[in-house]
């Protein structure tokens, strides 16, 4: 019998997984990844991830199907791939999707590491997207999940065909409410258990106090910016800022500036510590930058060979609406796109995503 590890959260969505694929045929083996000692996690329902009792949700979801489970302790690889990413990004002027590091570094890395060692042929988890193979194409393609609301194609655009070909995401064509009823009818205990609501490490939304007490303990990650000033894109002072670490691209509220017009954060300038506010109007763009762009397949859906430049539409944060316009990518891993129309508040730090046709063909960080 096939045998399938299975990323287990401790949520209703990996718990279904489980069972999906066990219906498949499947060999389960329940992996848990305890990524950060977040003491704060029980507190509330609405806590995010790496709580003890979701340690041991995951733990009895897996006993419940027969299913062995270990958990593995990835703490240090967290704290250095995703944590310190996190403050050096603030430190940088940007902002960082801390998500897609997690996902790139440790479920689409480690994993598949562990995987192996336990002679798994599939990798599972429980997020909402399709691996579909294209025959005619001998490619594998990922491709946006039928519940558009959930669809994360968004923060899993840097897998390659090595990976897709042996990752399935079962929930990708199920809704989310069909996942809770397949839960509640098999009697799993995370039927109705509520999704994490917050970044697993900053569990009370102070994104500035971890990293305040990151740098404390790495200075070696960088200093920790003091008061500055807001400027208008003249330069002319406005007031003073409290670190520039604290505020981000398209930020209305929390600027102490009184104004007769709405004033939003434009732009961060770390070298000068100096935070540009401006209008709405001044948020919009039609061009973007990216780096560390990756194209997932060589050839469209249709079997036409992918080149350099091609029309796509394109998402620039989680929550965007995707955008139409045309990429290009260069030899060194860089792309530019041009936008048909202005989009709002590119941020830095976030990530470009391309689509055509309801498939992510890839992305990169932007620039």
């Amino acid at each position: 019998m096939a045998k399938a590890l299975i990323a287990m959260s401790g949520g209703v969505d990996s718990s279904v997984a489980m069972y999906l694929m066990q219906q498949k045929g499947y060999e389960t083996i329940g992996v848990t990844m305890h990524l950060y000692e977040n003491w704060q996690a029980g507190v509330s329902e609405y806590s995010p991830c790496c709580s003890a009792k979701d340690i041991e949700d995951a733990k009895n979801v897996a006993a419940t199907f027969g299913s062995d489970h270990i958990v593995i302790n990835y703490m240090e690889e967290f704290r250095k791939h995703v944590i310190e990413n996190f403050v050096k990004t603030y430190i940088d002027g940007a902002t960082p999707n801390p998500c897609i590091e997690c996902n790139r570094h440790l479920k689409f890395d480690a994993l598949f590491k562990k995987a192996e060692e336990l002679g798994c042929e599939k990798v599972v988890t429980g997020h909402y997207a399709i691996v579909e193979y294209i025959s005619e194409c001998d490619e594998y393609y990922l491709k946006r999940a039928e519940d558009d609301t959930k669809d994360q194609t968004y923060v899993l655009y840097f897998l390659g065909q090595d990976k897709l070909s042996k990752l399935v995401f079962p929930l990708g064509e199920h809704k989310k409410n069909e996942a809770r009823d397949i839960a509640e009818a098999h009697s799993i205990i995370t039927a109705r258990k509520h999704d994490s609501q917050d970044i697993c490490f900053v569990p009370d939304h102070d994104y500035s106090r971890v990293i305040k007490d990151t740098l404390k303990y790495q200075p070696e990650l960088g200093r920790l910016p003091g008061e500055g000033n807001f400027v208008d894109k003249d330069g002319n002072v406005m007031g003073r800022h409290q670190g520039y670490y604290r505020y981000t691209v398209g930020q209305r509220k929390g600027l102490g500036i009184s104004s007769d017009r709405p004033l939003y954060v434009v732009e961060i300038r770390p070298a000068s510590n100096e935070v540009v506010l401006g209008r709405e109007e001044d948020l919009y763009t039609t061009h973007v930058h990216a780096e560390d762009f990756v194209v997932i397949n060589t050839k469209f859906p249709d079997g036409t060979e992918i080149p350099d430049s091609f029309e796509v539409t394109a998402k620039v944060r989680y929550g965007h609406k995707e955008a139409p316009g045309r990429i290009t990518v260069y030899p060194d891993g860089s792309a530019d796109m041009e936008f048909d129309e202005p989009v709002r508040a590119v941020v830095r730090g976030q990530s470009l995503v391309i689509y055509r046709g309801g498939y992510c063909l890839g992305g990169g960080r932007i620039s």
